[in-house]
């Protein structure tokens, strides 16, 4: 992976845990910049997958290779299919399920880099 990419990744996906926890607080629905900001965590998660692909066989062990491409395939739609819902559900509850969604990318994307260096 991309230390980089990585680093970028998991502050664009705090950010957005942190507004959603906000938009919850004060039960504001979602908006075009929470939108947006989820579109730009997604985008960043497209192109992690993408490297994460291309560079699948520099993992050594069975585990962690399956590990990795499980992580790397179900990434993207964990967070597009919170957003989805707070898109379709219309209450305080949905701003908590993207922040959960965020939260979530953050962990993962972390777990990827950790395989990655493990085996690079």
């Amino acid at each position: 992976m991309v230390l980089v990419l990585t680093q970028v990744l998991v502050a664009a996906a705090a950010l957005l845990f942190v507004v959603a926890l906000v938009y919850a607080a004060i039960d504001r629905l979602i908006d075009n910049f929470l939108l947006g900001l989820a579109t730009l965590v997604e985008l960043g998660v497209v192109a992690q997958l993408v490297r994460g692909l291309f560079g699948l066989g520099r993992i050594d062990t069975g585990s962690d290779t399956a590990t990795f491409a499980a992580y790397l395939l179900t990434l993207p739609f964990v967070l597009a299919i919170t957003v989805w819902s707070a898109i379709k559900d219309k209450t305080r509850w949905a701003m908590v399920a993207v922040a959960v969604g965020a939260f979530a990318v953050v962990v993962m994307t972390l777990r990827l880099q950790q395989i990655w260096d493990l085996h690079a």
